[in-house]
């Protein structure tokens, strides 16, 4: 997985988090799969087409705080992650 200071492409734009896919057991074979760019002051009450429940791994960025709801629409238990 990236470090939480690696969240940055190319262009040098910020990430606040990253989520993933696939995730494994062995560290060398977790974040893998579907990437999902979360960018900072994102908010997103639903999951994109095709990414709820898939989420199985994830990365936050320095600086950057990460809230997840069990529920759609912020909905149920909460949880929040950082870096």
């Amino acid at each position: 997985c990236p470090t939480a200071a690696d969240l940055r492409p190319a262009n040098g734009t910020r990430v606040c988090a990253q989520l993933y896919t696939d995730n494994s057991p062995y560290y060398d074979q977790c974040c893998a799969g579907d990437v999902l760019v979360v960018p900072p002051g994102s908010d997103a009450p639903y999951m994109p087409r095709g990414w709820s429940g898939r989420v199985s791994s994830l990365v936050v960025g320095t600086k950057c705080e990460l809230t997840v709801w069990s529920r759609k629409a912020k909905r149920g238990k909460s949880r929040r992650f950082g870096a």
